[in-house]
Parts: C-alpha cells; sequence; structure tokens
C-alpha cells in the first residue's frame, strides 16, 4: 500500500467531504425536480454517507498515526489511529440505518438475525476485531517492541544443529521481530530477516509472547573442541581472563570440560550477557577463544610443556 504525506492524506479528506456535498446536492436537485423517485435518495444518501465516512476515517486515522507520532509517541499513536477507526466504522453503521429510517424494532429484530448469521459465517473476522481490542485496552506489547510469538501451545525443540548443541537455551518455535503496526485484524511484525508478517489478532491474543528489550540478560552458552595437548587448567584459567575484555558479560564466565573424545575434550563456555541477541555474543566468545588457543598452541610449539600457568 502506498505511503501518503501529510498534505495527501489531509487533500484527500477535503476532497472526499466536497464530493459527498457535491454529489448529494445533485441527488436532491435531481429528487426535487422529480427525475428521481424522492424514496431512491435515502439510500443514495446512506450510501454515500456509509462510504465517505468509512474514507473520511480511514484517512484520519493515517493522519493521526503520521501526525501523532512525533507528538505522543508511535505506540500511542497506533492505539488512538486504531479507537479512530473502531468509532469510524460504528458511526457509519449507525448513520446508515439512520438514513434509510429504519425503526428501532426493526433494526433489533434484523440485528439479531443477521448477527447470528454473520457471527455463524465470520467467526475468524469477528475474533480478529475482539482481538483486536483486547490487544489495544490490555497492551501486552506495543509499536517498536522487538517480540518472539509462540504457540500451539508453546512447545519447544530440541537443538539438531552444531551451534546450538549443549546450548541452555530452547530452540522456541515461533516468529521475531519488531511490532510495526496494530490494526483491527491484524498485528504486523517485521521478521529479523527482514520479512514483514501479518499476524492475526486473534493468535496474538492466545500467543505466548517474549519481550525482548535493551536491558535483557541470556545466558549464553559456546562449545569450543581443544586439543588434549592442551592442559584443561591452563586453557581454562587464560580464557577466563581474555573474556573479561567483553563488555557485554556482566559475570565471570563459567567454563567447563563437556565431553571428551580420544585426542580432544570439548569446553562449555556459559556466559550471562546483556545483549538481545545471542549471535553477536558468541562470534566474539569463539574469536577470542580461536586467538587465545592458537596464542597457547604457538607457546606449546615454542617451549615444550614449560608454559607458566597464568
Amino acid at each position: 500500500m502506498a505511503k501518503f504525506s501529510e498534505r495527501q492524506i489531509i487533500a484527500l479528506v477535503i476532497t472526499t467531504i466536497i464530493s459527498a456535498i457535491v454529489i448529494g446536492l445533485g441527488v436532491f436537485t435531481l429528487a426535487a425536480f422529480k427525475i428521481i423517485p424522492s424514496n431512491f435518495t435515502l439510500y443514495f444518501y446512506a450510501t454515500i454517507w456509509f462510504g465517505g465516512v468509512l474514507l473520511v476515517t480511514y484517512l484520519l486515522s493515517s493522519l493521526i498515526k503520521f501526525r501523532f507520532s512525533r507528538l505522543i509517541g508511535e505506540s500511542n499513536a497506533t492505539s488512538v489511529s486504531f479507537i479512530t477507526k473502531l468509532l469510524g466504522y460504528i458511526l457509519a453503521f449507525v448513520g446508515f440505518f439512520i438514513l434509510i429510517r429504519v425503526s428501532i424494532g426493526a433494526a433489533l429484530a434484523a440485528g439479531g438475525f443477521a448477527g447470528i448469521v454473520l457471527g455463524l459465517a465470520s467467526q475468524t473476522v469477528l475474533s480478529n476485531i475482539f482481538g483486536g481490542v483486547m490487544l489495544l485496552f490490555s497492551r501486552p506489547y506495543k509499536v517498536g517492541d522487538r517480540i518472539t510469538i509462540s504457540t500451539w501451545q508453546y512447545g519447544l525443540l530440541a537443538p539438531t544443529y552444531p551451534p546450538k548443541f549443549f546450548s541452555n537455551d530452547f530452540l522456541i518455535p515461533g516468529y521475531t521481530g519488531k511490532v510495526i503496526d496494530i490494526s483491527l485484524l491484524y498485528t504486523t511484525i517485521y521478521t529479523d530477516d527482514s520479512v514483514p508478517v501479518k499476524i492475526p489478532n486473534s493468535i496474538m491474543v492466545q500467543a505466548a509472547i517474549f519481550i525482548h528489550n535493551a536491558e535483557e540478560k541470556r545466558n549464553v552458552r559456546t562449545k569450543y573442541e581443544v586439543s588434549k595437548d592442551l592442559d584443561p587448567e591452563l586453557v581454562i584459567n587464560r580464557l577466563k581472563d581474555k573474556l573479561k575484555g567483553i563488555d557485554s558479560i556482566i559475570s565471570e564466565p563459567s567454563i567447563k570440560i563437556l565431553e571428551t573424545t580420544t585426542t580432544t575434550y570439548i569446553l562449555g563456555i556459559d556466559t550471562v550477557c546483556k545483549s538481545i541477541y545471542e549471535e553477536p555474543i558468541r562470534d566474539q566468545i569463539l574469536r577470542i577463544t580461536m586467538k587465545t588457543i592458537k596464542e597457547l598452541q604457538n607457546e606449546v610449539n615454542k617451549n615444550g610443556s614449560q608454559i607458566i600457568k597464568q
């Protein structure tokens, strides 16, 4: 959908209002001269009202979202825009029935019957609308939040690829990204893969939502395979000293031997980090570990087994 500038939205609103007035005056004139039946004008005016209110509602909600996001924040502006749409749709329907002069009794009877039929035929759509209203008032997340969504019903996957072996982090079957919009029917998320995803609000209401923020702490486990030619105590002590240089690590790393083979042993490096993402931290740890192991191997090659333990 094309993005309109503020001036374009205002111009469209004014154009819509003027067009509705001109068309209404034209129909009134034709009815006054009995060129068209007088009762026809009721339905025509009602249709003009319905379409005009819906269009103005859409344009106003877009203007509010565009303009107010600078004043009250993107999240609050989205909420105001959402309420504007909801009230506009209600006003359009109520005005339509008033203009065609439907009595209260007939409206209630027809509304009850139509409600049953439409309720059965459009359960998904209505559940999305009510889900959007619930999200608006409960606010489990807001526009701009980075979240992970997991459902049905909150299962976890075992790690099946090498970087995740021995990891304390569960693999969550879900979508992770930044919330960019909350509308009547959908929540739009811009995923970490740079792909926008629209998720129905009915799913968002019952989903498990993980909210990430800049203060988030993560337990990151990194594994590294080391030759048995290097003393484990020496490697562990040297690595602990080197890893202190990573600013995002907020406590002393815990390094343990997880497994051994005939020629190597596997280190598990556990760190508590202040970070939203796991991969950048693991990247730094692996780079430092590789460099440290290479330095130790060079020392072994140069000095034999006579290396001072640090």
